[in-house]
């Protein structure tokens, strides 16, 4: 096997590994995903964040991160503010279900529009410091560790990215007799506020 493609394969598996995790942005992919609605945009956009996130951890952004702390320290906190927003919206939910089922024939109901969808993938992608921690430093210094073939790595990362955002959004399908039932919703709201929740306490116990 040549080296680059196995150095792909290996950015590829290190990638998947930091990304497949419950966290506020694969819950909200996979909510999305369920709804079939706005799928392949914010498949897109999380797909498209990483890649850059990626490709600038490669480039050596990471040490930069490293040197400037307070960068870091201002995402945490508004990232925080804005994950704790998200579990109050979502514990509401849960509390106070909107009548979401799905069916095979139809998506659930909803009147969110395609901007405020994409603003809340972005701003789940973007307000995160744990991305930043993920991606440009740790899967960045990891990269630097191969060398001339750190960008094979970092090919093979925003492979590993792609593959399992389209694979969330599009394979929650699957999942769709489970939530025929409008209590499978309340389960799942209730679920991403407590994610939510705990993402923004860690974020501000870490200052």
């Amino acid at each position: 096997m040549p080296a680059s493609l196995a150095t792909a394969l290996t950015g590829l598996a290190f990638g998947l590994s930091l990304i497949v995790a419950i966290g506020a942005q694969n819950a909200f992919v996979l909510r999305t995903g369920l709804r079939g609605r706005h799928v392949l945009p914010v498949v897109a956009v999380c797909a498209l964040s990483d890649a850059v996130l990626i490709t600038a951890g490669v480039g050596g952004l990471g040490t930069l991160v490293d040197r400037y702390p307070a960068v870091l320290v201002a995402a945490r906190v508004g990232g925080a503010v804005f994950l704790a927003g998200y579990a109050v919206v979502a514990a509401r939910r849960a509390w106070r279900p909107t009548g979401d089922v799905l069916t095979d024939e139809a998506p659930a109901p909803g009147r969110a529009g395609l901007l405020p969808v994409l603003g809340t993938a972005l701003a789940l992608t973007w307000l995160n410091p744990h991305v930043y921690l993920d991606t440009v430093v740790l899967l960045g210094s990891v990269a630097g560790t191969h060398g001339d073939l750190r960008w094979w790595f970092g090919a093979g990362a925003v492979l590993g990215s792609l593959v399992w955002f389209a694979a969330l959004g599009y394979g929650a399908r699957l999942l769709r007799p489970v939530f025929a039932r409008p209590a499978a919703w309340r389960v799942l709201d209730a679920t991403i506020a407590v994610v939510m929740a705990t993402i923004a306490a860690s974020l501000l116990l870490g200052l």
